[in-house]
């Protein structure tokens, strides 16, 4: 559908309408390309990202070489913003910034001087408070850009012209990583060794169809700025490079400090890449403090110059292998960096690239900036060749110039015409000082034109011969390892491997001291624990308008179960609950428990056990207490409930035979037997009502010989051994329970 009206506002007097979906289609598309291509993903080429280059050659710009004086990153700044990169100042500092940071970027291209953050968390300091200037790996990136050696494009007003790409004497993509969210797609590559991976480039030159795996035996992994261990299996990881994703165990340095006397303290000098130390310490509080790790007693930070985070054990018998194991487990100690390695192939073309796929793309670069700078040389030469011609003209004819320069009104076209010179040759004649006559200039001149001729001719060679050139590749990344390589300050490899250490499995309940407590949960859901076996008589303090509802003898080692109204099992731990000298804390907090639901019992898990549980709508099964335990606050839904429907019984079984009572008095007496066991489900028909709002109130197990037993309203208990009456088949009505039976229809 097109149509098209006047319309005076218009520029051209017109208006064009078009369906909503394709106008909007059309522009997020082009809103996506914009995103993927110009902000979040790399070029493969140089392993930059726009604003990055636009950095880099905005400081090019300014002579802030890595001899230069530093100058102010608010200037930097505002050199990008008004030139290249209109997009806001402080994303522009935020990744600035980012650059200088020897903690986050492997390879820093800015060298700082000033706040630009640290390792604990905190942001750098103000634009006007610091500077910069470009570092050696930096350099390396632009070296070229003079000699053609890559395309150049309008900025964003017309103004001025940036690089498309950088020359790049390194794979920086590898080198220093890169990560970033564009739309639909999203990049996270690690940090690598530049000494590894020239050793990976040149086995590419010389073997073109390496497998990955080969290239693997050179590229042993990524290599964070700030160390680590990788514990990821080998297989795992030549399967990430095989398929350019994948992720990589990152764990802590760590050693044992001998203190003296059999005392000991664990040391960690070196964290995962991209933790933020402050909130690790504060992490690995929180834990000591919630007794998450009861091997652990205390933790400091001793940071000065160098990262020491100290871990004190609980007692000298710890096995400081499980303290660490439990710590990996439950802190930033052990992260996982998941690797996705989504660039922009050739800067156009996004791609999850293999490693090989990634080299590649670096190396025919390189190549391609070989040639153009190879081309742009030989144009100098046969330029200053030429001109060298003339002069040389010049000193085999110096009278006859003289003359014709001193004489002739056109000396330019004379020169021409008698001597077969071009116009730049007889402008460069006509230019020469008169100094430059002497002898031995003419001497110099035949030496520079010898040395040109023959450099000239390995150009030319170099062009021609596909061999030459990835020869002369090969001889610039040695040059490039010489210089970043693992013999150069700061290229040794900072992060090494190793498998994950085989530590014996350890029940928690072993590590817990094992003491006594008695848990009290208010009606209100405020649970505590305190220490010692407490008389159940015993006064307690409860918050206004609450009272007991749980009380309960337990263990430090034991876990309790929590079973609500929505059929869900939860479980706590004794050793975790809040002490019992205040109200305790709101059971909610500790798991995942809706406010609509509510708790309908507690208890201490007997390994082993069985439970009868039951809906309001009759139905119910046996659980194995086993597989009611969670592992998580979510809890296990155990009960399957139809909407509005509500759980109402989790008893113990002990018994040979199961009564049901429901809100119509009607009792019911059946085999134990007729029960399946289940682990979940919604479970069968325990009693039938034919009241449409009939439902169960209670069920119970016990042992047939015994009777049935409840207490009647004067708290005596009451024993029916008789039941002939009200046995029957599971899931029938059942008769009028016997007189006396509690008015709440329960058996408590």
């Amino acid at each position: 559908m097109a149509d098209t009206t006047d319309n005076a506002d218009m520029p051209d007097g017109t208006v064009t309408a078009e369906p909503l979906a394709r106008a909007l289609g059309e522009r997020y598309l082009t809103y996506a390309l914009s995103t993927i291509m110009h902000r979040a993903l790399p070029d493969a080429r140089d392993g930059l990202k726009p604003v990055h280059r636009r950095i880099l050659y905005a400081m090019r710009g300014l002579r802030l070489d890595p001899g230069s004086a530093f100058r102010k990153c608010a200037k930097i700044v505002g050199e990008v913003m008004g030139n290249y990169h209109p997009h806001g100042d402080q994303a522009i500092y935020d990744a600035l910034a980012r650059l200088a940071q020897d903690f986050n970027v492997r390879y820093p291209l800015v060298d700082g001087q000033g706040n630009f953050g640290n390792i604990d968390g905190d942001n750098p300091a103000a634009q006007r408070y610091t500077e910069a200037r470009l570092t050696a790996a930096a350099a390396a990136l632009l070296e070229g850009l003079t000699e053609d050696a890559v395309d150049f494009r309008d900025n964003y007003d017309g103004s001025e012209r940036e690089p498309v790409v950088l020359p790049a004497a390194f794979p920086n993509l590898l080198a220093n990583g890169s990560s970033g969210i564009a739309v639909g797609m999203a990049t996270n590559i690690p940090p690598h060794n530049i000494d590894e991976l020239v050793g990976a480039c040149l086995h590419l030159i010389k073997a073109p169809n390496a497998r990955d795996e080969t290239l693997m035996d050179f590229v042993q992994g990524p290599d964070f700025p700030t160390g680590g261990i990788i514990v990821e299996p080998r297989a795992a990881i030549k399967e990430a490079y095989r398929t350019g994703k994948g992720g990589f165990r990152l764990r802590a340095r760590w050693a044992v400090e001998d203190l003296g006397r059999g005392t000991w303290q664990v040391v960690v000098t070196e964290i995962p890449y991209q933790v933020q130390k402050g909130k690790l310490i504060e992490r690995i509080a929180e834990i000591i403090n919630a007794k998450k790790v009861p091997l652990l007693a205390d933790v400091r930070d001793e940071s000065a110059e160098d990262l020491r985070i100290v871990l004190e054990p609980r007692a000298r018998t710890v096995d400081p292998a499980l303290m660490m194991e439990m710590l990996f487990k439950s802190s930033d100690l052990e992260t996982r960096f998941a690797m996705n390695m989504n660039v922009l192939i050739d800067g156009r073309t996004p791609q999850v690239s293999t490693l090989k796929e990634v080299l590649r793309a670096f190396l025919d670069h390189r190549r391609e900036v070989l040639l153009r700078r190879s081309r742009f040389r030989l144009e100098k030469i046969d330029a200053r060749l030429e001109v060298l011609g003339g002069l040389l003209v010049a000193y085999l004819n110096l009278d006859r110039v003289i003359a014709i320069i001193r004489y002739e009104d056109e000396p330019k076209t004379v020169l021409m015409a008698e001597f077969s010179l071009t116009e730049v040759q007889a402008e460069a004649i006509l230019n020469m000082r008169l100094r430059n006559l002497r002898k031995l200039e003419e001497m110099e001149i035949r030496a520079e034109r010898d040395a040109l001729i023959a450099e000239r001719a390995d150009l030319a060679k170099l062009l021609d011969s596909e061999d030459l050139q990835w020869s002369r590749i090969a001889q610039e990344l040695r040059e490039v390892r010489k210089a970043f390589g693992k013999d150069s300050p700061g290229g040794a490899r900072r992060t090494d491997f190793a498998d994950a250490p085989e530590v014996e499995e350890v029940a928690y309940e072993a590590m817990i001291e094992r003491e006594p407590i008695t848990v009290v949960c208010s009606a209100m859901g405020w649970i505590r624990a305190m220490k010692g076996h407490v008389d159940p008589g015993a006064e307690l303090k409860f918050k206004d308008g609450d009272g007991p509802a749980f009380f309960l003898h337990a263990e430090t080692t034991d876990k309790l179960l929590l079973f609500a109204s929505n059929g869900r099992m939860y479980t706590l731990s004794a050793t975790q609950l809040p002490g019992g000298r205040g109200m305790g804390e709101p059971v909610r907090l500790m798991v995942d428990l809706p406010n609509e639901a509510q708790v309908l019992t507690l208890f201490v898990h007997v390994p082993g056990g069985r439970l009868l549980v039951a809906s309001e709508a009759g139905d119910g099964f046996v659980l194995p207490e086993d597989e009611a335990v969670a592992q998580t606050r979510a809890g296990k839904q155990v009960l399957n409930l139809k909407e509005g429907v509500r759980a109402v019984v989790c008893r113990p079984v002990s018994g040979d035979h199961v009564a049901v009572v429901g809100n119509n008095r009607k009792l019911l007496v059946f085999p134990r037997a007729e029960l399946p066991e289940m682990g979940r489900g919604k479970g069968v028909r325990l009693q039938r009502y034919k009241d449409r709002d009939g439902a169960l109130t209670d069920a119970i197990t016990f042992d047939l010989r015994d009777g049935l037993s409840w207490k009647d309203p004067a708290g005596r208990t009451r024993t029916v051994t008789d039941l002939s009456d009200w046995t029957g088949a599971r899931a029938s009505a059942g008769r009028m329970a016997p007189r006396g039976f509690p008015q709440s229809n329960r058996f408590e």
